[in-house]
C-alpha cells in the first residue's frame, strides 16, 4: 500500500515541475512602435524582436533589464 502513496507522488511531482519552471521572462520590443515590453513567453511572431539574450527568472528582473537597455530607454 505504501508503493501506491509514493508512486502517486512520484507521478504529481512530474506533473507538477514542469509548470514550475515555465516562469520565463523576455523583453521584446514591438517593430513598427519600437516600443519595449515584457512577455511571457519567447517571440515567434517576425514583427517582434528579442532585446539582448537573457532569459529572466521574475517580471521583475526582466523590467528592470528593460528599462536599462539602451535601445528600450532610447525613447
Amino acid at each position: 500500500m505504501n508503493i501506491k502513496y509514493a508512486l502517486c507522488g512520484v507521478a504529481l511531482a512530474a506533473l507538477v515541475t514542469p509548470a514550475l519552471a515555465a516562469n520565463e521572462f523576455y523583453v521584446v520590443q514591438d517593430g513598427a512602435s519600437k516600443k519595449c515590453s515584457v512577455v511571457e513567453q519567447k517571440p515567434t511572431v517576425a514583427t517582434t524582436t528579442l532585446v539582448g539574450t537573457a532569459v529572466y527568472k521574475t517580471q521583475a528582473e526582466a523590467e528592470t533589464a528593460m528599462k536599462a537597455d539602451k535601445i528600450c530607454a532610447a525613447k
